[in-house]
């Protein structure tokens, strides 16, 4: 619950301890808001440890701790596995024995399992448990068809995800529509969570060299070319999307789609079958390092995600390249574009289709909504502005549990 006692920014250097039951770092957006937010506290002087599973790669200037090295679970993508159970026990483990050691301050649970086992920790260690609610725990599972609506292991996961909801002291949400989701449908107090949307680094995420990243992609330089970055499943749309894709080819010959992301395979085929493989060049995974030239390449991006209150990071990264950006209506996407998104009706590849032709007819509509996003994301969006946000959050956290302050050596 949060206290408001005003703290100020002279407080003390905080020690964090992260939670990521995940295999952090595989360039993908719950792991660039992890990255983000630990990146701009240490920044800001304070100490973050994130505890993550045994896959993925250490990025620079941050602590990673990993559980020991399972060599027959190899899973990168987003989604539910039978194997969590046994990682994230040993996630538990590792944290224990890391916080020991590192002598945190509060714990920043990611995902409700990170909660779940922040939360055996808070009861282990008297430490304030801070959950990074980031969506539905049963929605998610739907949405991978790893459950079926109103089954008994849907009810199970949705008394479960109830439950964890209720263990943290503080939530914060990554939309607005996260946070209605907590009140509606868990009961969860407002006095209880924030908003605190993603963000984005406006050093790293910028305009590019187009005729670079068009050359080192193989993309014609006079092709006009919408782009897309993310995550390749049915819940992100892109099913969808190739159906958008063969309206638009029909409509403008000239279009090209640059597809980014992964696992691509599936729609690699799907796309060979629907006799549109010479339209669109598929990279697979794209390092975060790399992603703001390749989307420079784009003269338009596209996100047309289906899920109505997970958070939808990939919009602050194409807003900073000063990409005009296609999208469906939503709360969420509303709440992150505002008026510089091109919005389509939900759920409709032909509306998507629509708004990306009208949109790549207009080159000077194209120009002044890709420069008010830029504007939006340096102004609105930054990640030093967030990461004073959170200090806010963790401050009054530690204070409402009465928890001293330690200041890092």
């Amino acid at each position: 619950m949060w206290s408001g006692t005003g703290s100020t920014l002279a407080d003390p250097a905080l020690r964090v301890l992260m939670l990521a039951p995940t295999p952090y770092f595989a360039d993908r957006g719950c792991h660039v808001r992890i990255y983000e937010e630990a990146r701009t506290l240490t920044r800001l002087g304070h100490q973050v440890c994130i505890v993550s599973y045994h896959l993925g790669r250490d990025m620079p200037g941050i602590t990673t701790v990993r559980i020991p090295r399972i060599p027959w679970y190899t899973k990168l993508e987003a989604g539910p596995s039978w194997h969590k159970p046994y990682l994230d026990l040993l996630l538990l483990i590792t944290a224990y024995r890391s916080a020991r050691s590192f002598r945190p301050d509060l714990i920043h649970a990611h995902l409700h399992e990170g909660a779940l086992v922040g939360w055996v920790l808070k009861k282990l260690l008297g430490l304030p448990l801070l959950f990074d609610y980031q969506g539905s725990l049963s929605g998610e599972s739907l949405n991978h068809g790893f459950l079926r609506q109103q089954s008994l292991l849907h009810r199970i996961f949705v008394a479960i995800e109830g439950f964890i909801n209720r263990t943290a002291d503080g939530i914060i949400t990554s939309s607005g529509e996260g946070r209605r989701e907590l009140g509606a449908d868990f009961g969860i107090g407002p006095e209880k969570i924030r908003t605190l949307i993603d963000g984005v680094d406006v050093e790293v995420f910028k305009p590019g060299s187009r005729q670079q990243a068009r050359q080192e992609l193989g993309i014609a330089q006079d092709a006009r070319l919408v782009v897309y970055l993310g995550l390749f499943n049915q819940y992100q749309g892109l099913d969808l999307l190739l159906e958008a894709i063969a309206i638009v080819r029909d409509r403008l010959p000239d279009a090209h789609f640059l597809l980014m992301g992964f696992p691509d395979q599936e729609y690699r085929r799907k796309a060979a079958r629907m006799g549109l493989d010479d339209i669109i060049t598929f990279t697979g995974r794209v390092p975060y390092g790399s992603a703001p030239l390749f989307l420079s390449a784009g003269d338009l991006a596209v996100s047309p995600k289906l899920a109505r209150t997970e958070a939808n990071g990939k919009l602050f990264n194409y807003m900073a390249c000063s990409l005009p950006t296609v999208a469906f209506e939503s709360a969420v996407n509303r709440e992150i574009l505002a008026e510089c998104g091109i919005y389509a009706d939900y759920n409709s590849a032909a509306s998507l289709a629509e708004q990306m032709v009208s949109a790549l007819n207009d080159r000077d509509r194209l120009a002044n909504i890709g420069q008010q996003s830029r504007e939006r994301a340096v102004q609105v969006h930054s990640w030093q502005a967030r990461g004073l946000e959170l200090l806010q959050a963790y401050r009054d956290l530690i204070g409402h549990k009465g928890k001293k302050i330690t200041a890092s050596s």
